[in-house]
């Protein structure tokens, strides 16, 4: 067996006991259940951002016409007009 094959293994039942109790010991038991709570949220909150991401880029920006001058768009959003 070779040396990568040693060390990229599945580890056994003995291997998750140890780390199990390495947790249970670290976070004790009363802030595990927060602790995955919170871990959850991030993830959940990751994965909406990368899907909105993945979902800009898919969408193609729009260009802007030729009446439309740059700066126009913020003014006419507050409501105010210009005159040439």
């Amino acid at each position: 067996m070779t040396l990568w094959r040693r060390a990229v293994r599945t580890p056994s039942l003995w291997a998750i006991i140890v780390l199990v109790i390495v947790v249970l010991v670290l976070f004790g038991a009363r802030r595990l259940p927060d602790v995955a709570a919170s871990v959850g949220k991030s993830l959940k909150i990751f994965k909406s951002e990368i899907k909105d991401l993945t979902a800009d880029d898919d969408a193609p920006a729009a260009a802007p016409t030729a009446s439309q001058t740059p700066g126009s768009h913020a003014t006419a959003a507050r409501g105010e007009h210009r005159t040439p």
